[in-house]
């Protein structure tokens, strides 16, 4: 269609698709979230008192080593360029070399990691299993034994020092019942016998058909994870007794019952699906928790995990170490926040 004066009438640009603006906003949300992320550990490690430069060299050291090595460390650059070199070296997935072990940081959290990922995954599994039908029961049954159960269940497990329930556990079912393994991941008889294929001994045990190693790997872990696993549960039963109370008190229950439908079809089909979204972020950030958060388990339990390694990095000055574990930690809550909004699409077409 052409105007009066020659010119042709131009059409409306249309709209930015909305999964592609969506997307383009979470994009931004991570890589905003990232930056502040790297520039709050960047600011930790400079006002940390503790000198990098001190812990590498010794107190023994002359002044021109230690002019050297703080120049190697690039410590006389002015505060931005020094983080203009720490954000090119963490993209790159550089870490720096560790203190303690003169090894790349980055190979240190590769091994370390999967031991906190296979302790943390098996916990939260305890907790969902056990923990949402437990908040369902005591939602349903509202005001009953099992709902005042449940209640005091959550209650302990968000009261009792982890450190405190991890030593009695040790006491009672390693030391004096000898039900479960004790410290660490395997008997020392056990050790590097299947090959390490994910890190996991479960799986690379399970992977060789090795049973017996899979055997006192499990014997190893069922204490710390079910320990990791209550404090999940108590979480996770708490808020999703809350969860299902509201929908329970809505009128479609209401109106379901009324028609005639079948108790457990209105508890599961209709009120438990309609929390089945919030349950995702409370699953995942109990995950999350888990994998930053089980520090005094594995300090306990000797268990070799990344809050382990960072605990003994902290306590030797190993700044590197401290400030790559804790890049490590931030990045797992960002991808599980990103998998959560994920699943938001997949089970509530109204986020889309």
């Amino acid at each position: 269609m052409a105007l009066t004066d020659g010119t042709e009438q131009r059409r409306p640009r249309a709209p930015l698709a909305p999964w592609l603006k969506g997307s383009l906003l979470t994009l931004g949300s991570i890589a905003v979230t990232m930056l502040g992320l790297l520039f709050v550990t960047f600011i930790i490690g400079r006002v940390m008192p503790i000198d990098p430069v001190l812990a590498i060299v010794g107190e023994r050291a002359s002044q021109s080593t230690y002019d050297a090595v703080y120049e190697q460390l690039g410590l006389d650059k002015p505060l931005l360029v020094q983080f203009f070199y720490y954000l090119t070296d963490v993209m790159r997935g550089d870490f720096g070399m560790s203190l303690l072990n003169a090894r790349p940081v980055s190979e240190d959290i590769a091994r370390v990691f999967p031991a906190t990922l296979e302790l943390a995954t098996m916990g939260v599994f305890m907790g969902i299993v056990l923990g949402v039908p437990l908040g369902v029961i005591a939602a349903v049954r509202r005001g009953s034994w099992i709902d005042q159960v449940a209640r005091v269940v959550a209650l302990v497990g968000y009261s009792m020092p982890i450190f405190w329930l991890g030593l009695m556990g040790l006491l009672i079912f390693y030391g004096i019942l000898g039900w479960v393994g004790g410290p660490g991941r395997l008997d020392i008889f056990y050790e590097d016998i299947v090959p390490a294929r994910t890190g996991m001994i479960l799986v690379d045990s399970a992977l060789a058909g090795d049973w017996s190693v899979f055997k006192n790997a499990f014997s190893h872990i069922i204490l710390p994870a079910s320990l990791l696993g209550y404090y999940s549960l108590a979480y996770i039963s708490r808020m999703t007794r809350s969860f299902m109370l509201e929908q329970l008190s809505a009128e479609y229950v209401t109106t379901a019952r009324v028609k005639g439908m079948s108790e457990r079809a209105v508890i599961w089909r209709h009120a438990f699906k309609n929390i089945r979204v919030q349950l995702i972020t409370v699953i995942a950030l109990s995950y999350a928790n888990l994998l930053e958060g089980s520090v005094l388990t594995e300090i306990i339990f000797s268990w070799p995990g990344i809050g382990s390694y960072i605990t003994t990095a902290l306590l030797s000055a190993d700044m590197n170490a401290v400030l790559g574990g804790t890049v490590v930690v931030g990045l797992i809550f960002i991808c599980l926040n990103i998998f959560s909004d994920l699943l938001y699409r997949v089970f509530d077409p109204r986020s889309k």
